[in-house]
């Protein structure tokens, strides 16, 4: 074995998912990295990105859970947000430089809410340039540090539900419901500019992400905590991998069936439905993978997992905080 191959096997193998409470003030890579050596893991991953000033839900996938870090990246999310009203930032969050203020004396609730309520639905939406987002190769907020504005597409996002939960002007609590790719910080900008004050974004926190939820998330220093007593206490944090994709129908395979499936073939599942994916499981509640249905009704492998047996994996997380 080469140095390279001794460097890139750092690390033990775990597979699940780890609900993280990400601080504020640090990147969702950081945060990442921090958890990563926390388990002394060899491989893992984020499931979405949270801004350095936001905190909240960040599912962090470990080993075979990696290969459904897609369906957490595409499922909707929860955020509550505090924006401030009356005053524009570079970044559209308190992370930037304030580039104008507005009096917002006289705007009252039922305005706020009015003005909410337009966003409901299906709604465009124009990226910030303080985004990741890449553009002809390049991360959008790489040019914006060098003072460059580019133009940007505007991107189709869905707002399933919006609510002002409280309102003390010039400081609004706002519950956000809405699908991936939605920026809280343009919904924020949009609204001042409805409201012609402006607003920004003074804090955001993710609450759920898919059927996770925050309540159920571990916080670093109650993880740091955990590892004093070794892995075992760590890893009875972890989620199984087959809990990102619940929503899935799921099947049981025979020994024989199971056998040629995990061996890329396709095979008959009774009672199966007609299309889409399915959760597959063999004999002992062993999750092997995920499979599509073909037009003749077989299933084909789409993913397969590599789990070893356990008994001690929970359908949902522990307090965590």
């Amino acid at each position: 074995m080469t140095a390279g191959q001794r460097k890139r096997r750092r690390g033990r193998d775990v597979d699940g998912i780890l609900l993280l409470d990400k601080p504020r003030g640090i990147s969702s890579n950081d945060a990442l990295q921090q958890v990563k050596r926390i388990f002394g893991a060899r491989k893992a991953g984020h499931t979405g990105n949270l801004d350095v000033q936001a905190d909240g839900l960040l599912p962090v996938c470990f080993g075979e859970a990696t290969k459904v870090c897609q369906f957490l990246l595409d499922a909707d999310k929860r955020y509550v947000s505090e924006f401030t009203l009356g005053t524009c930032t570079t970044t559209g969050d308190g992370e930037g430089t304030i580039v104008s203020t507005s009096s917002t004396h006289g705007i009252e609730r039922d305005a706020v809410e009015a003005a909410l309520s337009a966003f409901l639905g299906t709604i465009e939406q124009i990226p910030p340039m303080h985004s990741a987002i890449k553009q002809n190769g390049q991360p959008l907020y790489k040019l914006a540090h060098r003072g460059i504005e580019v133009e940007r597409e505007k991107r189709t996002v869905q707002i399933h539900g919006i609510v002002l939960t409280a309102f003390r002007n010039p400081h609004i609590i706002v519950d956000v419901t809405c699908s991936k790719g939605t920026y809280i910080r343009t919904l924020a900008t949009d609204l001042g500019d409805k409201l012609t004050c402006g607003a920004y974004v003074s804090a955001l926190r993710r609450e759920r992400v898919g059927e996770f939820e925050l309540a159920n998330a571990w916080t670093i220093p109650k993880l740091e905590g955990l590892a004093q007593a070794g892995h075992i206490a760590l890893d009875e944090t972890l989620l199984p991998p087959d809990n990102a994709v619940a929503f899935l129908p799921r099947a049981a395979l025979t020994d024989d069936a199971a056998y040629y499936f995990t061996r890329g073939q396709p095979v008959l599942v009774p009672r199966a439905p007609s299309s889409g994916l399915l959760r597959l499981y063999a004999a002992g509640d062993r999750f092997i993978g995920l499979g599509e249905i073909l037009d003749d009704g077989r299933v084909a492998p789409r993913r397969l997992f590599h789990l070893q047996p356990s008994g001690s994996k929970k359908s949902c997380a522990r307090e965590g905080a």
